[in-house]
Order: C-alpha cells, then structure tokens, then sequence
C-alpha cells in the first residue's frame, strides 16, 4: 500500500510538472539568447568593416583627386591632401593608413615611367621606375595620377578572435589642369 501511494505521488509530481507551462518563455530565450547576441555583435562587425572598406575607397578617390585638381604640387600641398585623406577616415585610427600618389608619364611609344612619387606611411616610388597600368589608360605621352591606399582594419572583437584585415584600393586619374602635374620643393 506503501509503494502505491507513493508510486501514486511521484506521478501526481510529475503531471503536475509536465503540466505547468510557467517559464517556458523564459526557459527558450535563455536557449536562444547566446545566439541573439552572437548575430547581434556579427551584424555590428560587418557594417563596421563595410564601412571601412567604403572609407578607403573614398581616401583613395580623395588624394587621387586633389592631386589631379592642381597643374604644380609642392611639399606643403602634398602635406596637406595627405592630412585631409587622412581625415576622411575618421573614425578610424588614420596612424594604420598607407598611402602613395605617384605621377606616370607614357613616353611616345606608351612605355610608362614615374615622373614622382609621394608616400605616406608608405614609401613613395624611385623616379623613371616602370609601372604597369591596366591596358588603354594610356596613349604616348600621356600622364596618369595613380593613388594607392592600404588600410590595416582592427575590429574591436577582432583583437580578441581574429587578425586584421588589409584593405586596398587603387584610382587612375588624369591631370585637369595640364597634361602632366609637376612636382616641386
């Protein structure tokens, strides 16, 4: 009699529990939560990175550019276009951020060599070394402003689960206010 009151208890316990449908709510969104936050921070991650990838596109469409606006750059406007490329950045750290703007000059059999070249945090090009551009940019005597940015992108979850990322980009630009920007001291 013992053992079938007892039996009769437990499954009392048991259908009661089977039952009872409180916190379940609370039992399925502890389950999902770690998920929840991992898409969260990954979605917070990938814009993060897009948008850096956006940036740099756009640095390098800057120095491109200003450098192409002018007929004659000097030390002082070379440092200023670096310092306003540097800050079409932002926010991003600008001290992980390398770039080259380089004159080439086509020789009338379309042969191309630098004419000059500046660097930041990156070294610049060796004067009359060759550079291979893509095919038709150029004709005989032809100048192309040619921008290299390189970006080193540090996600802030990153420094703890993954390495950085190098994002690169290139621009051709023709010279705007004369066949060829000069460069001087």
């Amino acid at each position: 009699m013992k053992d079938r009151r007892t039996r009769s208890y437990i499954l009392g316990i048991y259908r009661r529990f089977a039952g009872d449908r409180r916190g379940v709510a609370a039992v399925e969104f502890a389950l999902i939560l770690p998920l929840m936050i991992a898409m969260y921070f990954g979605a917070l991650e990938i814009t993060d990175a897009l948008t850096a990838n956006r940036r740099v596109t756009l640095a390098t469409q800057t120095v491109g550019d200003l450098v192409a606006q002018s007929a004659v750059i000097t030390d002082h406007d070379m440092t200023d276009i670096f310092a306003a490329t540097a800050a079409v950045m932002a926010p991003f750290d600008a001290s992980k951020l390398k770039m080259r703007v380089t004159s080439v000059v086509a020789d009338s059999n379309n042969n191309t060599k630098v004419a000059w070249s500046d660097g930041y945090n990156m070294a610049a090009r060796s004067k009359n070394s060759t550079v291979g551009l893509p095919a038709g940019l150029t004709t005989g005597g032809d100048s192309v402003i040619y921008a290299e940015v390189k970006f080193t992108y540090t996600s802030l979850l990153g420094k703890y689960f993954t390495s950085p990322f190098v994002f690169t980009d290139e621009a051709y630009l023709r010279p705007r206010r004369s066949l060829q920007v000069a460069r001087t001291n």
